[in-house]
């Protein structure tokens, strides 16, 4: 059996960051402890890799008064994580680890490279330039408290077994395994498992940053239910995510015109049981799992709670927020003048002339889906379809292609001064296995930094 000081138990976003603020600490202070990652892929990393469409947006430029705004369900348990670890101190590190950064629009930041592979080697770079160890390929199966104890503190001791064969021991445990979603990343919830062994509550989980699927928008199956997933963490008996339209499923001819669309600078509100309950403005993309873009995304969260609550929910696109009804109808009645008068529109069927209207207004290509959402409109009905194209939703994408899982570990079991269990001393959860997930735009990237940092840096100052 090996032993090292601290293990930490996955090898993404937080894993990483935890191990380079462990074996920093140890390597600052020279008292020659171990730090190792086990981590069950080949590489560590792999989510890191598939975020920001392969650009991967690092963090953001914000402070903590507008940051914690985007922290779901509650920012609390973050705070101080984040001062030990705020965005500015995130950009210096990697600019200090050999990656140049960008800032972009929204005040997000991205490698210069604009590839998240780069990423990825910066961090790997920094944990093992720290003296701490990365063994690939060691998917964990159980973990154990021994009836050892830390002659300082007391803490229990622990063993790892893996799938391999191998197994370990450590006097601090750090697991930083992620939520469900991009289960071909590996996180595949096996850190609930081991939550819940240790007592800890798991809060429900669900798809968050996720597409959001128009009613019509895909070809379901003979009974109107979608395929595949479910609302279950391992361990809990399977059941049915309520909603969840599985991404591989056939685009409808609706979901084929729309697809591959997208609008910038829309208006994008939520309705909950006909109630509005959310509005996004910014840019949304038609995919072949639904609405996505940063306000696709942003509603999704909430959209998803409610879809798998049983509730109704609906979405009002308006194409033209910076213009008022009134002006967009003088306007279109003055296009449609246009139109009507000029000379090569003799001959031409209203039809035609009225799509040649709507790409006065709309991108070209967006124009076939728009009709077939807006069936029997009119130039003099266009104004109102352009301030409210309204879709009523289906369902989402699950965890086959979710950016976030929300839900997780409760944070009120968790230190937040140190990342530390209240229940289990010595044990430490980091990233996206807490009940803590931000919204689209860094803010998920740097909470995982922020909790890793805390939790390496605090299981390795309880061993000096």
């Amino acid at each position: 059996m090996k032993h090292s000081d601290i293990i930490i138990i996955g090898g993404g976003a937080a894993g990483l960051m935890a191990a380079a603020g462990a074996a920093g600490i140890f390597r600052d202070n020279g008292c020659g402890k171990t730090v190792t990652v086990l981590e069950k892929m080949p590489r560590p990393g792999r989510k890191i890799m598939i975020t920001g469409k392969g650009r991967c947006n690092i963090t953001n430029t914000r402070q903590w008064n507008e940051f914690s705004g985007h922290i779901h369900p509650k920012a609390n348990c973050l705070k101080h994580a984040f001062f030990n670890l705020d965005t500015a101190k995130t950009i210096e590190f990697f600019n200090r680890n050999g990656l140049d950064t960008v800032v972009e629009r929204g005040d997000r930041v991205f490698p210069a490279s604009h590839s998240a592979a780069d990423v990825v080697d910066t961090l790997v770079k920094a944990v093992t330039s720290a003296g701490a160890y990365i063994e690939t390929g060691n998917g964990v199966s159980e973990i154990h408290v021994t009836a050892n104890r830390d002659e300082n503190s007391g803490r229990p001791e622990f063993t790892i077994k893996c799938r391999n064969g191998k197994e370990y021991s450590c006097s601090r445990l750090v697991i930083a395994t992620g939520g469900l979603s991009y289960p071909g990343t590996g996180s595949t919830g096996d850190g609930y498992i081991w939550a819940r062994q240790f007592k800890h509550t798991v809060r429900t989980c669900f798809p968050s940053l996720t597409a959001v699927v128009p009613e019509g928008y895909k070809i379901l199956s003979g009974n109107g239910q979608s395929s595949g997933d479910t609302s279950h963490t391992p361990g809990q008996d399977a059941a049915r995510l309520r909603g969840h339209i599985d991404r591989a499923l056939p685009l409808s001819d609706t979901g084929s015109a729309l697809n591959g669309n997208q609008i910038k600078n829309i208006s994008l509100t939520l309705f909950i049981d006909g109630h509005p309950v959310q509005e996004e403005f910014g840019d949304i993309d038609f995919t072949d799992g639904g609405i996505e873009g940063p306000a696709g995304f942003r509603i999704s969260r909430r959209c998803v709670c409610a879809l798998s609550n049983g509730a109704k929910a609906s979405v009002s696109i308006d194409l033209k927020p910076a213009v008022e009804e009134t002006a967009l109808d003088k306007r279109i009645n003055a296009l449609w003048h246009e139109i009507a008068t000029d000379r090569r529109s003799q001959g031409k069927t209203y039809d035609e002339r009225f799509r040649v209207l709507l790409g006065k207004l709309l991108p070209f290509t967006l124009v076939p889906g728009f009709i077939r959402c807006n069936r029997n409109i009119d130039h003099k009905t266009l104004a109102r379809r352009l301030k409210n194209w309204k879709m009523d939703i289906r369902g989402y994408v699950g965890y086959e292609r979710c950016v976030i899982t929300a839900g997780g570990v409760a944070t009120d079991e968790i230190s937040p001064k140190t990342m530390e269990s209240k229940i289990c001393p010595g044990l430490y959860f980091a990233g996206g296995i807490l009940d803590m997930d931000g919204d689209t735009g860094g803010y998920n990237l740097q909470t995982a930094f922020s909790t890793g940092m805390l939790a390496g840096q605090s299981a390795a100052g309880s061993l000096i």
